[in-house]
């Protein structure tokens, strides 16, 4: 890999520190991201997860790595509470709704989809559906009865949490923790009140169950990204990431099932991106204060004024590290959607300037500074600081006819990292701007001509007024520049 790849290092949430970036099979780096359950429309809570794991692939791939990213679809097994007992949240969604759980699979993932499509966050390479992949997890299951860590009580299959000397290692929960983390209430033909459904037995009215072994069912909710991941990325694999509440009980229970099935490491490192907050308290469908992303997008939410542009979302999502809590309110998307408009308008100055004979621009330095954050376990944030800093020197530049003659070069580099790792480059067809441009650029001479006149009141004003619109104008020897804010 190049040199900067062999730079990156990210924070392991198993070994709870940041480690350098080594694959298991360099250059191909195999990425599996728990999906959502589509028994909902997707909300911001899910664009923060997928649009930071969305970054990390398109960074791996920016620096040369061979990525394949598996992303799942549950669309059975997740029960509407930690419990051992109740009802699957699509069987769930499918009574409120009178309509069969397969609509609302088909409903929601093509929603979720829609949603992901419109923050620009580039589809997996596959998606596996956990109702498609039934055949996988029963597999996975008779291993595991097979060497001794899950038992039959029933037609309910359990894994034996005390049979994995292991259990707890990602989370640091110890096994007298488990029970409050797991369940509300503890299934009565259990051997220990720790040990989760690998298969459960379904009754008359479960519409969605499969034959098995051990009774007419359905999976667990923990079994299914096992068997899926490792179906597509391998025994072992690079990279697992997904949300921080689903650190325990899934995935600590995902590691418990990969590694006592297969007897080796599952996965090298995992990644989890925090929360996002709604004044401070954490957003989401169980709490009854999500706002989903198609309400974000037509302004159809109570809590909203207006809709919202889905690449302002995406920015400002990007604004924040991906292990950092992210506070919403609709002033920080105002300030995002001011930013972002402020670096489209530098971009587009920088793509419609032709070569120049100054100076050769220190592309190498901008590479290594955000290059360099981004190293850092993927800061997104730091490299837009960084982004607007030096894009504002470079229009500098530009406007006093000082064009580096490396130009080119620049271009090619930001459509590789804002374009291709960030995803958020300005949209065709920007004929605003280019208005906004030339009545600026009037009203300069405008000024120029009244200062030539010893109109000093007149220029002022003009210097003023544009002023309160945050445009601030810079006199100089080549002439008068401007700066948009």
């Amino acid at each position: 890999m190049a040199e900067q790849a062999s730079k990156l290092h990210l924070y392991n949430t198993l070994s709870r520190k940041k480690e350098p970036f080594e694959p298991l099979n360099d250059p191909h780096v195999g990425i599996y991201v728990c999906g959502p359950t589509v028994y909902g429309d997707a909300h911001l809570g899910h664009a923060k997860s997928y649009v930071s794991f969305d970054v990390v692939v398109r960074y791996l791939r920016y620096l040369g790595y061979k990525v394949r990213y598996v992303q799942n679809i549950t669309d059975v097994g997740h029960l509407v509470d930690d419990a051992e007992e109740g009802e699957d949240k699509l069987s769930k969604q499918a009574r409120i709704e009178k309509v069969q759980p397969m609509e609302i699979a088909e409903k929601y993932t093509y929603t979720y989809f829609r949603d992901m499509d419109a923050l620009n966050v580039l589809r997996p390479d596959i998606a596996p559906r956990a109702s498609g992949h039934i055949p996988e997890q029963i597999t996975m299951v008779k291993k595991l009865i097979e060497n001794g860590h899950a038992y039959n009580a029933n037609g309910n299959v359990y894994f034996d949490v005390s049979s994995d000397k292991e259990y707890g290692k990602l989370s640091g929960r110890k096994l007298e923790d488990a029970e409050a983390g797991t369940r509300v209430k503890t299934a009565s033909d259990k051997r220990s009140p720790e040990d989760f459904a690998l298969w459960k037995k379904a009754d008359d009215a479960h519409i969605m169950k499969w034959n098995s072994p051990w009774s007419l069912g359905y999976p667990g909710w923990h079994v299914e990204c096992s068997a899926m991941s490792t179906k597509y990325l391998g025994e072992s694999f690079d990279i697992h990431g997904g949300g921080l509440d689903n650190q325990f009980p899934h995935h600590e229970c995902e590691i418990a099932q990969a590694e006592c099935a297969h007897d080796k490491d599952f996965v090298k490192y995992w990644l989890h991106n925090n929360m996002v907050t709604l004044e401070g308290q954490k957003m989401g469908k169980s709490l009854g204060n999500a706002i989903s992303l198609h309400e974000f997008f037509t302004g159809d939410h109570k809590l909203l004024t207006r809709a919202w542009n889905p690449e302002v979302i995406r920015f400002f999502l990007l604004q924040s590290h991906y292990r950092s809590t992210t506070d919403f309110s609709e002033e920080a998307l105002s300030g995002a959607e001011t930013g972002l408009k402020n670096l489209h308008s530098m971009i587009k100055t920088i793509e419609g300037a032709e070569a120049g004979n100054s100076d050769t621009y220190d592309l190498e330095a901008l590479k290594d500074s955000v290059e360099g954050v981004m190293n850092d376990d993927f800061n997104s944030a730091q490299a837009v600081a960084i982004l607007f800093e030096q894009l504002k020197e470079i229009r500098k530049q530009i406007t006093y006819k000082k064009t580096p003659s490396n130009i080119e070069e620049i271009k090619e580099f930001l459509h590789d990292f804002v374009d291709g790792v960030l995803g958020i480059w300005p949209q065709e067809g920007g004929g605003n701007e280019e208005l906004t441009k030339g009545l600026i650029e009037l009203l300069i001479e405008i000024r120029k001509d009244a200062r030539s006149d010893k109109n000093f009141e007149l220029s002022d004003k003009v210097r003023d007024d544009l002023k309160d619109l945050g445009i601030q104008l810079m006199d100089g020897k080549e002439g008068t520049a401007f700066e948009i804010e």
